[in-house]
């Protein structure tokens, strides 16, 4: 696996921003990795090519992103494809049909099949911005298993990702653009807590570094890690990699997925198996769907 720590540039077309998107992929792939993480609102720089009056309006950038990320998705869907991976691609703002902004994640798998799973649970600025919740979780078979998707903040929430974990999820994915250092370790411990208690691979993408030709996306904190239980055998930690802060590039690490499996009923603790005894450990679950992409 590997995971993007991803800085927005302003580049002057959508075409460099292409070319962008083509290196991080190449560069990771050449590395071995199968699964590529990008993080969220990563998007954004797609509206710098638009110029400085758009991207000065918060209206306006939203409008360029959703725009532009028909033109993206091919370029992601042509690189897993190629590349023979699956890549979570940098979420963004999109249109909906009510006139209405959704961030939204899109999931491309080498097979040609794509997905995509909306944030669920807004922060207080996506409030501010006017972009609404989606109103669906979508979970997503691949050759490297079933996949989920917790966009940010979505990940503090353990039943939205009790209910994938439910559902068969073993990689969770965690995109995530936040300001403050704190921010950054709110995320870094959700995931490390999701990872703990569905015995699965939660892996964090960030946006690094500041980008102040855009109000939006100004400042960003956070480093890459992939995490999982906390186990002899698989990690001390929990920490299988984790880039420095803010610091550009790909972090990669392997992950065991069948020891993972093995957990569930030989590990040291069994919190997937034991959810069901806390008190209401049984409580309905939001409904999940799940997508194809082999």
């Amino acid at each position: 696996m590997a995971s993007a720590a991803y800085p927005l540039d302003a580049l002057p077309t959508l075409g460099a921003i292409e070319d962008k998107i083509a290196r991080w992929v190449g560069e990771a792939a050449g590395d071995g990795a199968e699964l590529l993480v990008f993080p969220e609102y990563g998007a954004m720089e797609l509206a710098a090519p638009a110029g400085e009056a758009v991207v000065a309006s918060l209206d306006a950038s939203l409008q360029a992103v959703s725009d532009a990320l028909p033109r993206i998705d091919a370029v992601h869907a042509d690189l897993a494809e190629r590349y023979k991976v699956h890549i979570l691609a940098a979420s963004g703002p999109r249109l909906g049909s009510d006139g209405r902004y959704r961030n939204t994640a899109r999931f491309f798998a080498p097979s040609g099949k794509s997905g995509q799973q909306d944030k669920r649970v807004m922060t207080p600025f996506e409030h501010d911005w006017g972009i609404v919740p989606g109103d669906r979780t979508s979970v997503f078979d691949t050759t490297l298993g079933r996949i989920g998707v917790a966009v940010c903040y979505d990940s503090e929430f353990p039943l939205l990702v009790r209910a994938m974990i439910e559902a068969g999820v073993r990689i969770l994915l965690v995109p995530s653009c936040t300001e403050l250092v704190s921010g950054y370790h709110r995320i870094r411990t959700s995931a490390m807590a999701r990872a703990l208690e569905g015995t699965c691979a939660a892996v964090v993408s960030p946006t690094v570094g500041d980008s102040t030709w855009s109000p939006a996306v100004d400042y960003n904190s956070g480093a890459a890690g992939i995490y999982v239980p906390a186990e002899a055998g698989l990690s001390d930690t929990g920490v299988l990699a984790e880039g420095i802060l803010n610091a550009p590039g790909w972090v990669h690490a392997a992950v065991d997925l069948a020891a993972l499996a093995r957990l569930a009923d030989t590990g040291e603790m069994r919190n997937r198996a034991d959810w069901r005894l806390q008190p209401g450990g049984a409580l309905a679950l939001p409904a999940v769907e799940i997508i194809s992409l082999v």
